[in-house]
């Protein structure tokens, strides 16, 4: 089997590249990236090691892709993932689309060539910001949930938010362009005939994400915390109750395995991926952690809110473990634990792989 990977060199694409050897070692991987992003130099060394044939390529350009020869399949990890991106002056809008949306595009061109199987990893925001900021939530343990006895919207239960919860406007630009992703790609698979699994992932974290808060906050806010960087909780009430879910992309693997195999099954075509309420915390519950790891460090409060930011946005996985079988099998307190490890292992970490 013949894979192609975009964005090889992230947090995601590497990790599940080294998953994917780990299962089938004679298996043949093409990496794509354009090493935009600040530390996935640091990932290519050992995918090379590994076999994994690179190409240095900008998903922009289609004539980037076209000396890619037959592939069975395709698995899109590449995309600037911050909520803020195109929004707040470090991104153009039309650069945001071009990675995002277009870029998405030329690899579906690949994939309509060949006929191979197209996973695309998309996101938790593509659901309304507004219908996600309307849900009541109260503070239990230092924490938002849902206020108990009042009737949620229709896709949002205790167990979080299910694929059938509001995707209107405003879900930010990068929700946009993922939004428009998934709608292109299953329109590519109906029409050219190829098979087409949508994954909307909450937050992924482990060890070795790069050191910026919109690539990863658990991991940012661990390794922040251990080298007495400034933080800050930012919104709502300035005192970190927002609570989000995560889950390790090691994760992913099974589930991938068994999209390579299912051309024409008839599984639901999208699916939500995240670690549900057993893998929830909040900024504040994260501090708590952090302080009995590394000692005391002050967080700075700032309520006054920023643009798209949600109280409580847990995933809903259930149509998934009840499709494909498929739920977390990592538990938060052993990523926790792993991106400490790396965190003291590697003290240059927010240098070498922060944004700047």
């Amino acid at each position: 089997m013949k894979i192609l990977i975009s964005g090889v060199c992230g947090f995601v694409g590497s990790t599940i590249a080294h998953g994917l050897l780990n299962n089938v070692k004679d298996r043949q991987i093409i990496g794509i990236d354009n090493l935009s992003r600040v530390g996935s130099q640091v990932n290519l060394e050992p995918l090379r090691k590994r076999g994994v044939t690179f190409r240095h390529a900008d998903l922009r350009c289609a004539s980037d892709l076209e000396s890619i020869d037959q592939i069975d399949c395709i698995i899109d990890a590449a995309a600037n993932p911050s909520v803020l991106a195109g929004v707040d002056g470090s991104t153009s809008s039309r650069q945001l689309l071009e990675h995002n949306l277009y870029g998405t595009v030329n690899l579906l061109e690949v994939a309509k060539k060949y006929r191979a199987g197209f996973t695309l990893l998309s996101t938790s925001r593509v659901y309304s910001v507004k219908a996600l900021s309307e849900i009541p939530v109260v503070v239990k343990d230092a924490a938002f949930a849902p206020e108990p006895g009042v009737p949620l919207p229709e896709g949002a239960s205790e167990h979080g938010i299910a694929e059938n919860f509001a995707t209107a406007s405003p879900v930010s630009l990068y929700g946009a362009s993922k939004l428009a992703s998934e709608s292109i790609a299953l329109e590519y698979g109906a029409a050219f005939d190829f098979p087409v699994w949508i994954n909307r992932c909450g937050v992924l974290a482990g060890a070795g994400q790069f050191g910026h808060a919109e690539q990863g906050i658990f991991s940012f806010w661990i390794n922040a915390w251990l080298r007495r960087q400034p933080l800050k909780y930012i919104g709502f009430d300035g005192a970190g109750h927002q609570c989000r879910d995560c889950f390790h992309p090691d994760d992913l693997l099974p589930l991938l395995e068994k999209q390579f195999a299912a051309r024409d099954s008839g599984k639901p075509r999208v699916v939500n991926l995240g670690g549900g309420a057993g893998n929830t915390m909040s900024l504040a519950q994260l501090s708590r952690w952090c302080e009995a790891r590394f000692g005391p460090h002050q967080v700075a409060s700032d309520p006054t809110p920023r643009p798209f930011d949600v109280p409580w946005l847990v995933m809903d996985s259930r149509l998934a473990r009840k499709t494909w079988d498929w739920q977390p099998a990592i538990g938060l307190e052993q990523i926790l634990q792993e991106i400490a490890d790396h965190a003291e292992a590697h003290p240059d970490w927010l240098e070498n792989s922060a944004a700047r």
